[in-house]
C-alpha cells in the first residue's frame, strides 16, 4: 500500500526540516505554485486589511503572480470593492494560506499598492482571461445593498471590457515580513523571516 499524502510529505521534508534557508525556499516554492496551480491551496490565501471603523476584515484573493527576488505577490480587484479603500487607508495588510497535503501554513504581512490604469495594470489586464475581464463590468459595484439577490447584472460579451478595465485594479504586496509553520509528527517547527528595516533576519520560533 502507498503511503498517504501526508506520510510522502513529511518524506520529502529533509529539504527544510531544520533548516531555515531551505524552509524560506519551499514557502516561495508553494506561494509561485498557487500561481501557476489553480488546485493548490496556495492559489487562494486569504487577505486582511482594517476596515473604516478599525475592525479586521479577511477575504480570499486568487493569487496571479509572485516575484521572489522583489518579494512582491499580486492578486486583482474591483476598484469599488471595500478593500481598495481600506488598503489606501491603511496600506498594511496581512496574508495567510494553510496548504494541509503539506502541513505548512504561511503567514505574511506586507505594504500593499493598488495599481490603476498604469502599465502594471494593463499587463495584468491583457494576461487576463475574457470570462475574468467581464466580472469588472458588474453593477451596481462589488458589496452595493440590493433588494434582491439577483438585482445586478454582468457584462455578457466584450462589448464592455473597455467599461470593465476602469474597474479594474492590480494590488501589488511588498513582503515585509513571513512566518513558516510545518506540522509534523516527530516535532513542529515555525520560523519567521522579516526584512523590516532592511537585510534578512531569520529565526526560529516555538511552534
Amino acid at each position: 500500500m502507498s503511503p498517504s499524502l501526508p506520510e510522502r510529505a513529511e518524506r520529502s521534508d529533509g529539504a527544510f526540516y531544520d533548516d531555515l534557508d531551505g524552509s524560506l525556499v519551499e514557502a516561495w516554492r508553494l506561494l509561485e505554485e498557487g500561481v501557476t496551480d489553480r488546485h493548490s491551496p496556495c492559489h487562494t490565501p486569504s487577505l486582511g486589511t482594517l476596515d473604516a471603523e478599525g475592525l479586521p476584515t479577511v477575504r480570499t484573493v486568487v493569487l496571479r503572480a509572485v516575484e521572489q527576488e522583489a518579494r512582491l505577490l499580486r492578486f486583482h480587484t474591483d476598484l469599488r470593492s471595500h478593500k481598495v479603500a481600506e488598503i489606501a487607508a491603511q496600506p498594511v495588510v496581512a496574508l495567510h494560506a494553510y496548504h494541509p497535503g503539506r502541513k505548512i501554513q504561511l503567514r505574511l504581512t506586507g505594504q500593499a499598492l493598488v495599481h490603476h490604469g498604469d502599465e502594471v495594470a494593463r499587463d495584468a489586464w491583457q494576461a487576463s482571461r475574457s470570462f475574468s475581464r467581464l466580472c469588472y463590468g458588474v453593477e451596481p459595484g462589488p458589496g452595493a445593498a440590493i433588494e434582491a439577490p439577483w438585482d445586478w447584472r454582468q457584462g455578457e460579451d466584450g462589448s464592455v471590457e473597455a467599461e470593465s478595465f476602469q474597474n479594474f485594479g492590480a494590488v501589488l504586496v511588498k513582503v515585509e515580513s513571513l512566518e513558516w509553520l510545518y506540522l509534523a509528527a516527530r516535532g513542529h517547527r515555525r520560523a519567521l523571516y522579516d526584512w523590516r528595516g532592511g537585510a534578512l533576519r531569520k529565526s526560529w520560533l516555538v511552534p
